[in-house]
C-alpha cells in the first residue's frame, strides 16, 4: 500500500524538529452547493530543521512518532516570503548613517 503524499504551508516552527503544516481544501456544501474553505492540520517531523514559517513543503505519511506526529518532511518546495521588519529598519538606519 502506498503512502499518502501532500503539500501544505508551514504555520508554526516553534518546536524542535516538529512543524505544523496546514493543507487547504475546498468542500462542497451538500445542500446549498457553496464551496467552503477547510484545512487539515498535520504535525510533521523535520529532522534537520530545514523548513521555516511560511514555506511550502511536501510531506509523506509515516509511522506514529508521537501522540500527534504522523507525517515526515520530504522536501521544501518553496521558501516563504516572511519579512523581518526589525532587520530591514536596522539595515536602513545603517545605510543612512554611512551616507552622512
Amino acid at each position: 500500500m502506498s503512502k499518502h503524499v501532500a503539500q501544505g504551508v508551514v504555520t508554526s516552527d516553534k518546536t524542535a524538529k516538529t512543524r505544523r503544516v496546514e493543507i487547504p481544501r475546498l468542500v462542497r456544501h451538500p445542500r446549498y452547493g457553496k464551496y467552503l474553505r477547510r484545512r487539515t492540520v498535520c504535525y510533521v517531523h523535520d529532522e534537520k530543521d530545514e523548513s521555516h514559517l511560511g514555506d511550502t513543503v511536501e510531506i509523506v505519511e509515516c509511522r506514529p512518532r508521537s501522540k500527534m506526529k504522523r507525517w515526515e518532511l520530504v522536501r521544501v518546495v518553496s521558501k516563504g516570503q516572511v519579512i523581518d521588519l526589525a532587520a530591514m529598519r536596522a539595515a536602513d538606519k545603517a545605510a543612512e548613517g554611512e551616507e552622512n
